[in-house]
């Protein structure tokens, strides 16, 4: 046991932030399909800010391992599109 509340395998919510351009949803599915296979367990939830500029967006996501979890989220942040995750 490692300490971490989480459990694997299992279901995760994956939430980034990110300016509201259709470029971040495209760039955040793509990160997404390509490392869990194009497998999401729900579909993609998205609000966005007060002002409409930045926008968030939630998937469930089904994976493995710890590992699989942490390189999903290097993925999301490789896009260059991510300002924030969670």
């Amino acid at each position: 046991m490692d300490g971490s509340p989480l459990e694997f395998p299992g279901v995760h919510p994956v939430k980034v932030m990110g300016r509201h351009t259709p470029e971040f949803r495209a760039g955040v599915i793509a990160a997404i399909a390509d490392r869990l296979a194009g497998e999401l367990e729900v579909a993609l939830t998205e609000r966005l800010s007060r002002d409409g500029a930045y926008v968030s967006l939630t998937a469930l996501v089904r994976v493995d391992s710890r590992a699989e979890l942490d390189a999903l989220y290097r993925e999301l942040h490789a896009t260059g599109l991510v300002l924030y995750a969670l």
